[in-house]
């Protein structure tokens, strides 16, 4: 037999641990060389394994368990893939069983009187097929289920990754994920730690409206994608940020440290949480390259693809509650950085406009802020700045 180690790989310096939370193969399952095989959270981020041969898996982890950096959680038998079916040789199933009989561990014989369950009938995770206490407990788990109440039908098993409850029960319960976990920690920490404020504006849409909808075919054709309203927030951002450097620091311990550059994280929502990819160098990314750059991020983001440097660097973060129908809302710092900008809803409203009531397309804005550094001046200044350059865009490619 040719057994290949199935391993927990490593995520970067500051990870050691995480949560085995979904096997995508069953135990016994044939795979595919690169065929994902688990899925991983940390408090950082969710990540795929995949098989690096092909064969029979057998697992040594379940969903649900913690596992270490290195761990093996699965071991994949690369000969069986050559078998039909993947079935072994009947020489070494007959081999398999009698190992099974003799190699029986005390915990295992002691379950085998217990349950009347020979441990030859059952399938081994251990080590060259070896029996385990688990899987005797599994096996026996359905005689257990017959010798109850017959009458009753037998509730359906969760998955550990999913919340369990008995039927007619008014609350669920399930552990929270490290990555969960993580972010109650940090907007908790950036609340106790930062002085945060928040500043209100309102922005005009109807010109970036405009602009959008008069060369949204021309971008599609050239660029492949659609132009959409964040890339115009990001290099807004930008601007603002060169005009109102202050914004652009951090604290670290008693230093203040000031940015020169201006890696933008862009919030992004998945099933598991709320993630922060980083757009690096957006002063020197033409419209098309920011647009490229969000939906690459976004969609690894939410298929757990995404890596431990797409979240490290970043200077600035925007937020888009709109597109959830948020009117106004107060954003939470990403520390160190200090500040956060907050993108709602576009909604027609009736503004005054050269004496005039006239309605136009509003979004409001939020700027929370770290007020131990950026003093009110600064922010308010900065988030004119980001008003009127998406007021009038034609500022973005001036430079003024």
């Amino acid at each position: 037999m040719s057994l290949l180690e199935v391993k927990i790989p490593p995520m970067g310096e500051s990870i050691a641990s995480g949560i085995l939370a979904k096997w995508h193969v069953k135990d016994g399952d044939i795979v595919k060389k690169d065929q994902p095989l688990f899925e991983l959270e940390t408090d950082k981020i969710t990540s795929e394994g995949t098989a690096e041969s092909a064969g029979k898996i057998a697992f040594k982890a379940a969903a649900g368990d913690e596992v270490k950096i290195g761990q093996v959680v699965a071991t994949i038998d690369s000969a069986a893939s050559s078998s039909p079916g993947g079935s072994p040789p009947a020489g070494a199933s007959a081999a398999a069983t009698a190992a099974k009989s003799t190699e029986a561990s005390p915990a295992v014989r002691r379950l085998a009187a217990e349950t009347q369950i020979d441990p030859a009938t059952v399938a081994g995770t251990g080590k060259g097929g070896r029996v385990t206490k688990g899987d005797m407990l599994t096996a026996a788990a359905p005689v257990a289920a017959s010798a109850s109440e017959p009458k009753s039908p037998a509730p359906v098993a969760a998955s550990p990754s999913e919340p369990k409850s008995a039927p007619g029960t008014r609350q669920t319960r399930k552990k929270m994920t490290p990555l969960r976990a993580k972010i109650a920690q940090r907007l908790v920490s950036a609340q106790h730690e930062a002085a945060m404020l928040t500043t209100f504006n309102e922005v005009d849409m109807s010109a970036v409206m405009a602009l959008r909808a008069k060369y949204q075919d021309d971008f599609v054709k050239k660029h492949g994608l659609k132009l959409g309203f964040m890339s115009f927030f990001v290099k807004a951002v930008v601007h603002a940020l060169k005009e109102v450097p202050g914004v652009n620091a951090q604290i670290d311990g008693d230093a203040i440290v000031e940015n020169h550059y201006y890696d933008i994280g862009v919030a992004v929502s998945t099933d598991k949480g709320l993630m922060v990819p980083v757009i690096k160098g957006c002063d020197t990314l033409g419209m098309a390259a920011v647009e490229a750059k969000i939906a690459d991020a976004a969609k690894r983001a939410r298929e757990s693809k995404i890596t431990l440097a797409d979240l490290e660097g970043g200077v600035f973060t925007i937020t888009n509650g709109g597109t959830f129908g948020s009117l106004l809302s107060t954003p939470i710092i990403n520390p160190p950085q200090a500040a956060i900008l907050g993108m709602h809803a576009i909604n027609d409203r009736p503004v005054a406009v050269n004496g005039q009531v006239v309605i136009r397309p509003m979004m409001y804005l939020a700027l929370s802020y770290d007020h131990r550094l950026v003093d009110g001046k600064q922010a308010v200044t900065f988030l004119v700045k980001v008003k009127q350059a998406i007021e009038d865009p034609t500022r973005l490619v001036l430079g003024v």
